[in-house]
């Protein structure tokens, strides 16, 4: 098997280091800590520089919170540091990842996204009768640490690169067991919230794609991260292929598939990306309707309570919109201001 020749030293470039630092600090330079790093950029990316070629560069470093969206996640943000580290790193280890992925792989890619990912879905539940999806059970938390080093082994052969991977992938376990009692053995678990997990996570997949297209031979597939669909012909075509994934999750990748995975009809639609997919039309998950709802009742109450003119206002109603584009949802919207009409000064705007 061929393997990529990207080494270390091309990670560690100048010219690479900074330009990660503009893509890390992108959106963010009024944080302290960007601005920090900024203020003695040279030195900071000269440090950096030698920590990396040296195998000494700090990682695993950074804070640590919940969030609720739609259900409770425990979120491990980088420090600015790292995450330049890791812009670095994915400049070049990306796209050998992404170049081992097949063509309906949607998530942490350019030119993909939920809406191409929706709208492919739709093209095969307008040509193939039949549907299973499935996800797994709490997948960057399972993941498996030796079979991702050696999947990365696969496509990567530079000893120092690999080391640096894989420095990254263990340094986050003892947080994870620290953040959950129960949590599995060590050496599983990727951390939600760094650039590296999300590609990672996104490639350890990959297999299991090649394996639906081309040994089940699905007649379509779309995945979004650990979101999978797949079509066929039949009930038991779809059903058969799901037997041989799960199978596959279980011994080549120590996941679990949840419990139950749906086999439907495409004319009933199948959901992905916070759209019910129909063969002609989109329509609103429930998870997109409550944020919709809950996003303009924010924007009023900020109104309302004059943090915000009505410009601010007509902005954030423009942001909820958006939430529920191309989407067939315009009655519904229509439904949602009769049950719940402007009140007061609102009203008048």
């Amino acid at each position: 098997m061929r393997r990529s020749a990207v080494t270390l030293g091309e990670v560690a470039d100048w010219h690479n280091l900074a330009e990660a630092f503009y893509r890390a600090a992108l959106g963010k330079r009024h944080r302290a800590e960007v601005q920090h790093f900024a203020a003695d950029l040279e030195g900071e990316l000269a440090r950096l520089r030698a920590d990396i070629l040296a195998g000494t560069v700090a990682v695993g470093r950074g804070r640590r919170f919940r969030i609720h969206d739609p259900k409770p996640r425990t979120i491990h943000a980088p420090c600015f540091r790292e995450r330049v580290l890791h812009q670095a790193i994915m400049a070049h280890v990306g796209p050998v990842l992404d170049r081992a992925l097949v063509d309906d792989t949607y998530a942490c890619r350019t030119g993909k996204g939920t809406l191409a990912a929706v709208r492919r879905a739709q093209h095969h539940a307008r040509r193939w009768p039949w549907w299973c999806k499935i996800d797994i059970g709490a997948y960057f938390a399972s993941i498996d640490h030796s079979i991702l080093k050696a999947l990365l082994a696969r496509k990567l052969r530079d000893p120092g690169l690999l080391a640096l991977l894989g420095r990254i992938i263990d340094a986050h376990a003892h947080a994870h067991a620290h953040a959950h009692a129960d949590a599995d053995a060590p050496g599983r678990g990727l951390p939600i919230g760094a650039l590296t997990s999300q590609q990672f996570a996104n490639f350890y997949l990959g297999g299991l794609d090649r394996l639906l297209l081309e040994q089940c031979r699905v007649r379509g597939l779309v995945r979004y991260m650990d979101d999978l669909v797949w079509w066929g012909d039949s009930r038991a075509e779809a059903r058969a292929a799901l037997v041989a994934a799960r199978a596959y999750c279980g011994d080549a990748l120590h996941l679990t598939v949840k419990q139950p995975a749906f086999v439907g009809r495409t004319a009933g639609g199948v959901m992905l990306c916070g759209y019910r997919v129909l063969p002609g039309r989109l329509l609103l998950s429930r998870r997109r309707r409550h944020r919709y709802a809950g996003r303009r009742r924010h924007w009023e109450r900020l109104y309302a309570e004059g943090v915000i003119d009505a410009l601010g206002l007509q902005a954030g109603y423009s942001a909820a919109l958006g939430i529920t584009l191309h989407a067939a949802a315009g009655d519904w919207r229509r439904e949602q201001l009769r049950r719940t009409p402007l009140a007061g000064p609102l009203a008048a705007l």
